[in-house]
């Protein structure tokens, strides 16, 4: 299926060989190397779209980049939906927790592309995750959600939270026959609401540290895991979701290896959607900004990998092997002079200068190079165009549902 963005420039496909990026989703804390951890706020969950917007490579946001803490719990979703659509024209998502949240977003994403209900309905605009409650359960509210989101063709991403030796068995082979059940399962309650509604084969299978129960991610069990759910997916003909995680809890080398084993296999399994692609510390607890730019170096990375290698006659160059002979360079020659501003991948964190310069530099690792660009980014930051009326429009319709909404206590 076809996401439909406020912008058509960022609609993007789901399923076959497209990969699909999206920001890290839901932590309750943020961080930097300025201010430290802290409780997510508003402030930074608007920092966090503005640098989703500016990266190419990341083609939507999969929920919020942190949770807006200092909001009204029962009203924050009206003021994350009109940040979404405000400081970003890519897709976005909604949380599936009952019907309200979930009307509210499909009423919002409606205004924002400037569409009837009978062409949302036909034009997938938003997505939401509905997770497990592992093993073998489903909590209602998600439920009611997804009935809705199915209702109106909106895609459901279904995703088991199966952590192998806690809420499924200790062995990878159970573990993955216990994810592809609750998977299945769930998706068949979104054809059961509308035959063909677009769906999404989550897998989320990893372990957890044996000796404390907490979570472990980037491990080769998770890689194993990613791969086969791919596989999985595949045979069943659903788009496949997976993720880039770790455990760190600093953006350290630790970060960076357990991302790169999670990136690799979730690009190698063909996930048609990575989620948490930029920013994911401690388990999913935390989104550093520092981490968002250390990751986006690895997914530029993979996206320049995954290109093709052109062999035409002017790419062998044999004219230039022939003209520079044995013992040569190929520095100066003519095939390098006329290709050499964009012959390779330009990276944004890596520091490839020499020891002595490098140190003359102020000898800065890579978490503080990272911690000075997305401040630049954010600096440079300009909104994407939307209409008045639609502006207009989303203010009524947003002050009219906070007078509506009451909070549960």
């Amino acid at each position: 299926f076809t996401l439909h963005a406020r912008n058509p420039v960022h609609n993007s496909v789901y399923g076959d060989n497209y990969i699909n990026f999206a920001l890290v989703a839901s932590p309750p804390n943020c961080s930097d190397l300025d201010r430290g951890r802290r409780s997510g706020n508003q402030e930074d969950f608007r920092r966090f779209l503005k640098l989703g917007q500016t990266f190419n490579v990341v083609k939507m946001f999969s929920g919020y980049p942190v949770e807006p803490t200092d909001l009204p719990a029962h009203t924050r979703h009206l003021d994350a939906y009109q940040d979404f659509i405000s400081l970003t024209d890519k897709p976005w998502h909604c949380y599936s927790l009952g019907n309200g949240r979930v009307e509210d977003a499909i009423e919002m994403i409606r205004i924002a592309r400037g569409i009837s209900e009978d062409e949302l309905k036909d034009q997938p605009s938003i997505t939401t995750v509905v997770n497990t409650n592992s093993p073998l359960k489903v909590d209602q509210p998600m439920l009611d959600g997804l009935m809705l989101m199915a209702e109106w063709g909106q895609p459901v991403v279904v995703t088991p939270f199966t952590l192998a030796g806690a809420m499924c068995p200790v062995t990878l082979g159970g573990a993955l026959a216990q994810q592809n059940a609750e998977a299945l399962g769930v998706i068949a309650v979104t054809q059961m609401v509308r035959p063909g509604a677009p769906a999404m084969y989550g897998g989320f299978t990893s372990n957890v540290d044996m000796r404390t129960g907490a979570p472990a991610f980037g491990t080769p069990e998770y890689a194993r895991a990613v791969l086969a759910g791919g596989q999985l997916a595949r045979h069943y003909g659903i788009p496949y979701r997976t993720s880039n995680v770790n455990a760190s809890n600093a953006p350290d080398a630790q970060a960076a290896w357990e991302s790169e084993m999670s990136l690799w296999s979730a690009v190698m399994a063909h996930g048609n959607l990575i989620k948490h692609s930029g920013g994911w510390l401690e388990g999913g607890l935390c989104a550093s900004f520092e981490k968002l730019i250390l990751d986006m170096e690895m997914v530029q990375m993979m996206h320049e990998t995954l290109q093709f290698i052109e062999v035409t006659e002017a790419d062998l160059a044999l004219e230039a092997i022939r003209e520079v002979g044995a013992g040569g360079h190929h520095f100066g020659t003519s095939h390098t002079m006329s290709r050499y501003r964009d012959a390779f991948y330009k990276p944004i964190v890596s520091d490839w200068n020499n020891f002595e310069t490098w140190q003359d530099n102020g000898s800065q690792t890579a978490d503080q190079r990272a911690n000075t660009l997305f401040k630049e980014l954010l600096a440079d930051y300009s909104p994407p165009p939307l209409d008045s009326a639609v502006i207009e429009e989303l203010g009524d319709y947003v002050t009219r549902r906070r007078g509506q909404i009451k909070p549960a206590w």
